[in-house]
């Protein structure tokens, strides 16, 4: 049972940080295609990339870390849970900031 558990919040985790790389990737798009105007969001977005990707690894690290045992299934839930809240909440905050900015 803890290792459904574990495979399930490594794989919303996942679905989190990819979703946060996704937006990212959509927002740097859109600044370079408005040049100068878009140098601004394109400077936050490369300033972002690193969460990304560490939330990503973090997630990925965790769902791996669920073929293993008892003990390993608790560390891929505190790992892959606390990638996933944090791409979660580094997503959200990046979309409060540029919705309804065109």
């Amino acid at each position: 049972m803890l290792d459904l558990i574990a495979v399930l919040v490594a794989i919303v985790a996942v679905v989190a940080a990819l979703g946060y790389v996704g937006y990212l990737a959509l927002l740097n798009s859109a600044a370079r295609k408005r040049g100068a105007s878009g140098a601004p969001v394109a400077q936050y977005v490369r300033g972002r990339w690193p969460v990304a990707g560490v939330t990503t690894a973090g997630a990925v690290l965790g769902w791996l870390l669920t073929s293993g045992s008892g003990f390993t299934d608790v560390l891929a839930i505190l790992l892959a849970g606390g990638s996933g809240a944090v791409a979660g909440s580094a997503l959200s905050t990046t979309m409060a900031k540029y919705r309804g900015q065109k």
